[in-house]
């Protein structure tokens, strides 16, 4: 008989998701409050991992949203939603997508349902976050980060 030995089996587990920071400032209520004007609204997100442990990783997907009358801001609501998960025995050039596609997607729910809520609490109609195509966002951030890199020149 051969001594073969067996490959390790790939694991990807959702350890936990929670809320790992949340913010609501309305720095000019009432004021502001009594304004008949829309307010223009601007969301940015943003996507983070950090190893936790071997074969651990927290994935953070964060969301700004900012609410302003003119110059004056009406609302800013700031939400981390985290993941902890057992990525484990995966191709190296597979953990980037997992971490930066595959992750982010499990979390983003969360995250959309809190921030609404958030919002909702602080007496505004919620704003729902819009869909989010996770692989066009890390295909996008991978083709800054290439076009970032110095290019090595021969001669």
């Amino acid at each position: 008989m051969a001594n073969e030995q067996a490959t390790p089996e790939a694991t990807f587990q959702i350890q936990r998701v929670y809320l790992k920071e949340a913010s609501l400032e309305q720095p000019n209520s009432p004021a502001i409050l009594l304004e008949q004007e829309q307010p223009s609204v601007d969301i940015q997100l943003g996507v983070e991992a950090n190893p936790v442990a071997d074969g651990v990783f927290e994935i953070c997907v964060t969301a700004t949203v900012t609410t302003k009358i003119k110059d004056k801001t009406v609302f800013l609501v700031e939400a981390k939603q985290a993941g902890i998960f057992e990525i484990r025995n995966l191709p190296e050039d597979q953990m980037g997508p997992i971490m930066g596609i595959a992750c982010p997607q499990i979390v983003y729910p969360y995250l959309r349902s809190n921030v609404a809520d958030l919002i909702q609490r602080g007496g505004f109609p919620p704003v729902h976050l819009a869909e989010i195509n996770f692989q066009a966002m890390y295909e996008q951030q991978q083709a800054q980060a290439a076009a970032a890199a110095p290019s090595i020149v021969t001669q």
